[in-house]
């Protein structure tokens, strides 16, 4: 911050003195409308304000004073960031995720009950410490259940001699091996994955799972991970999954007769209670470029995984590598919208559409000139038309402030057909 002694203004040095203010307040000035709304850290502000301060103080009737002093009220303005009225239509979609997410975990706590009770007669109540295999018959605890709390994975996953499993327990107290490469681990795994990705957000990554399972074998491994173990063997019951369950959240069943061997507790039902949720269910032909980022925003607060993809240009999910990557900035962008703003608007007048490949009229004068027939002609031999939209867009958070600066997503069209998101990854 500048002082009088440095920045010392007299009658004779004033019209110099104004002059350097102006120059920082020029840079203060760009700097804002770089922001874009955004708030940050301007290099300039100080240097500005404080100059412009000692010349109001002095020279507060000078016109030209007058003029520095109305800019940096502006610019102090443009710096404090751009707000918008949050509306609750722009939030109903985080109370909607709530009710079913309440929903939901109430059935899997119900679910798991009734589970646990089917059980309750071959269930062992005392987990640890394990059975003593070396000396307890294996008939003893062969075919008997288990409930293991805060199984860690993949924190304890390890590959084994006879395959791979996550270890529970300690050497002091006794472990069991829970079998995860076969479908009684993956199928009740990916259900619950399902269920994060369509229901609940809040969930995220889980590292600690209860785990119901059946006693099946025994076998001896050593419990660590990486190729290097330096422990000794443990030998230990191998737990087979039934269920998979995040307490509060959700229940994942090994199913043997669903496609995908597992599911959570009423997936069937969830289409069906989301899609009196929707605004959008669909991206009409004649999608305008704003129109469709609009579309895309909303299938993603909504959670339309099916018209998220619909957005998506199709020479981008054409392939089992393509389709993970849709998921995991589908995944992101859930996120997002739940951890760092809850709205983005689209900033119609920024729109841009550039023709990159074929023949263009963007100027019309040519029109004027050839007919009809004769420009069809020339863009016969031109070839495909691929055209480019640029759509920029700003993301609010929760209270209505600008998040960062404006970001703009690309849009794709060929021969006059549908617009589509082409750079689906980027952020709102």
């Amino acid at each position: 911050m500048v002082d009088s002694t440095t920045f010392s203004v007299n009658a004779t040095n004033l019209t110099m003195r104004i002059q350097q203010a102006e120059i920082y307040l020029k840079e203060f000035e760009n700097e804002v409308k770089r922001a874009n709304g955004a708030t940050g850290i301007f290099r300039s502000k100080e240097d500005a304000l404080s100059r412009i301060m000692i010349l109001n103080e002095f020279a507060p009737d000078d016109p030209r004073v007058k003029d520095l002093f109305e800019r940096a009220r502006n610019c102090i303005k443009g710096a404090s960031g751009n707000f918008t009225d949050i509306t609750d239509e722009m939030t109903q979609y985080i109370r909607n995720e709530e009710a079913i997410r309440a929903m939901y975990a109430e059935k899997s706590e119900k679910a798991w009950n009734a589970l646990t009770a089917q059980y309750a007669d071959n269930m062992i109540e005392k987990v640890f410490p394990a059975p003593d295999v070396k000396k307890t018959p294996l008939d003893d605890f062969k075919g008997k259940y288990v409930i293991l709390d805060e199984v860690r994975y993949p924190m304890n996953q390890f590959m084994g001699v006879t395959g791979e499993f996550i270890h529970v327990g300690k050497r002091s107290t006794g472990m069991y091996f829970v079998e995860i490469d076969g479908r009684q681990w993956l199928g009740p795994y990916e259900a619950v994955k399902r269920y994060r990705r369509l229901v609940d957000s809040t969930m995220m990554e889980v590292d600690k799972w209860t785990v119901l399972g059946e006693i099946t074998d025994l076998t001896m491994e050593i419990p660590e991970a990486g190729e290097n173990k330096v422990g000794g063997p443990v030998y230990a019951p191998v737990v087979e999954p039934v269920a998979l369950y995040v307490p509060g959240h959700v229940l994942g069943l090994y199913d043997p007769e669903c496609e995908t061997s597992g599911r959570f507790v009423d997936e069937d039902e969830v289409a069906a209670i989301k899609e009196a949720w929707y605004t959008e269910k669909e991206v009409p032909e004649d999608v305008t470029p704003e129109r469709l980022v609009e579309i895309f925003r909303q299938a993603i607060k909504e959670k339309n995984y099916d018209l998220y993809v619909d957005c998506i240009q199709p020479e981008r999910r054409l392939n089992p590598t393509q389709e993970s990557l849709l998921l995991y900035y589908w995944d992101l962008h859930q996120e997002r919208f739940h951890g760092e703003y809850v709205h983005a608007e689209v900033v119609p007048d920024a729109t841009k559409i550039t023709v990159v490949k074929g023949y263009s009229d963007e100027s019309g004068l040519e029109s004027y000139f050839l007919s009809k027939e004769e420009q069809q002609n020339i863009a016969s031999k031109y070839g495909e038309k691929v055209e480019y939209a640029s759509v920029q867009t700003v993301s609010f958070d929760k209270s209505g402030k600008q998040l960062g600066s404006p970001v703009r997503r690309n849009l794709i069209r060929t021969n006059g057909g549908r617009w589509y998101v082409r750079d689906y990854e980027i952020r709102f």
